[in-house]
């Protein structure tokens, strides 16, 4: 006999976990904002070369990569919260975040190789 009180569960839940995630990668998504619009101010990039010297420097990079990394954890939270919350059949949903999981770290990459790539 199942305890009335057991609940079952149905997907993975991180709780507070996923939602201090959540605050912390919205935090630095907030402050890469003012960090590039001062970027933008002392360099003023106008043509292509510009924006490639303002980012050749290797502390606007890493604060770029650092957004880019919260920018997709938090994509990732909130998309794999969606989908646990909305697509039942767990085959789709498995697919589904398959494929999101994918799309996600194939953009990551991109970005990489055109922050460091030349």
């Amino acid at each position: 006999m199942v305890s009335a009180y057991k609940k079952q569960s149905v997907g993975a839940s991180y709780g507070l976990s996923d939602w201090l995630m959540q605050r912390l990668t919205a935090v630095v998504l907030a402050l890469y904002t003012p960090f590039l619009v001062a970027c933008m101010v002392m360099h003023k990039p106008g043509t292509f070369h510009e924006w490639q010297g303002m980012f050749s420097s290797q502390a606007v990079r890493l604060a770029t990569i650092l957004f880019l990394s919260a920018l997709i954890w938090h994509a990732w939270i909130g998309i794999r919260d969606i989908v646990m919350d909305y697509l039942k059949p767990a085959s789709v949903r498995m697919t589904a975040l398959f494929l999101i999981g994918f799309f996600l770290i194939a953009c990551f990459a991109w970005s990489v190789a055109i922050l460091w790539g030349r």
